[in-house]
């Protein structure tokens, strides 16, 4: 869906494709008219936004081959939807059984997570409506937390920099500007806005900035008006929002029992006390803990946030409750002023298959019509904050 801001921008909203597993293309054209057609239909749209998800191998096959990447804008186009940003974080196999810290490999510091994202920006060019401004792919602050030293902050720094000049060849290449932005996340060597302004602030800001999860922010107890001038001093451009939401405890020895009902084996859900926000190291075991269930077993101090995407229609129940507010913050901060502070959002809650089993979505068509109660969320949302409905150019034949 596209939205117009105040100051003429478009603002590209769409629901980010790593909720699906698919890893090749016959899949992911599959996966395209099992949710991505009934979605645009249930919210009765022209154009739907996707931000794709691509695994490495196929992306590489795509990169590879200027046709298979014609096929596929092509697939798109008759189906009403678009491109504009493609989720590079993870690697491969995110809806495994197993996930957790496997998605933070490879990290910065190697020759794959750069060939992976250069070639998502090749493929992205490609995908990208004529008449977009720019695209965009996210991927991981840097790396987990452990190990980390000078020697890998060094390769890191090295690789950011063959980052940025890779991108520059694409556009020369291409016409088409794509820009990365690193996704401050708990646990990982960018977990706050903070640490973003430290460890990032040096890099190439014309192809390279910031991609703000807005669950991820809550996480972090940051302010977000806080957070977005924190991020604005130190020259580093917000490239691209998920917007997400996570899970809030306000009274965790309260709510045990319905915290319990969280626990699950598939992926990390980074916890943290509300006293993180103040403490010299946010990952501090004082108020901190790299899964639900040993926050559980460490009866962390005080108020929790819970890395667990949450719809964002459909918080938990009582006494649980979902971290909106930032989520509404953030989107004011971003939005509610002169200028757009961004132009590219996706709703990111790829944890539907992982939610407590009464609100797991039992069918196709239930996950279809989850996903676009949650896109209808996130459009009123931003109307709500003084965006408008756009609408965009020619987009051929609608299956």
């Amino acid at each position: 869906m596209r939205l117009r801001h105040a100051d003429g921008s478009t603002v590209h909203l769409g629901y980010c494709t790593n909720v699906h597993p698919a890893e090749d293309l016959a899949g992911i054209l599959a996966q395209l008219d099992r949710y991505a057609v009934p979605v645009r239909r249930a919210l009765d749209a022209d154009l739907l936004g996707l931000g794709l998800w691509l695994a490495a191998p196929v992306a590489a096959e795509l990169a590879a081959d200027p046709a298979l990447r014609r096929r596929l804008r092509t697939e798109l186009t008759v189906r009403g939807l678009e491109v504009v940003t493609l989720n590079g974080f993870p690697y491969a196999s995110f809806q495994a059984p197993v996930v957790k810290g496997a998605v933070y490999h490879p990290d910065w510091t190697t020759g794959d997570r750069l060939a992976y994202t250069l070639d998502l920006a090749r493929v992205l060019a490609d995908l990208l409506p004529d008449d977009a401004a720019r695209g965009s792919v996210s991927t991981l602050p840097l790396a987990w937390r452990e190990p980390w030293d000078a020697d890998r902050a060094d390769a890191a720094r090295r690789r950011l920099a063959e980052l940025a000049t890779g991108l520059a060849a694409v556009e020369r290449e291409t016409g088409r500007p794509i820009r990365v932005g690193f996704e401050p996340e708990p646990g990982c060597i960018v977990e706050s806005t903070g640490q973003a302004s430290a460890v990032l602030s040096a890099m190439d800001t014309d192809r390279l900035g910031i991609c703000l999860d807005l669950a991820h922010l809550a996480c972090a107890w940051e302010e977000p008006a806080e957070a977005l001038g924190r991020l604005a001093s130190a020259g580093l451009p917000v490239v691209k929002v998920q917007v997400s939401a996570a899970v809030e405890a306000a009274d965790p020895g309260g709510s045990t029992e319905a915290l319990r009902h969280w626990v699950e084996p598939r992926f990390l859900h980074q916890t943290r006390a509300a006293g993180c926000a103040s403490a010299a190291d946010p990952a501090d075991p004082a108020y901190a803990a790299d899964d639900l269930d040993a926050a559980l077993d460490a009866r962390l101090p005080g108020a929790w946030r819970v890395h667990y995407h949450v719809p964002l229609h459909a918080p938990p129940e009582p006494p649980l409750r979902s971290t909106l507010p930032v989520l509404r913050a953030a989107l004011a901060g971003l939005f509610a002023g002169p200028t757009a502070g961004c132009d590219h959002l996706d709703v990111e809650t790829y944890t539907w298959g992982v939610l407590p089993a009464a609100r797991r979505p039992r069918t196709d068509p239930e996950l279809a019509a989850g996903i676009a109660a949650e896109l209808a969320f996130a459009r009123d949302e931003l109307v709500a904050v003084g965006l408008a409905a756009a609408t965009p150019a020619g987009t051929g034949v609608r299956r």
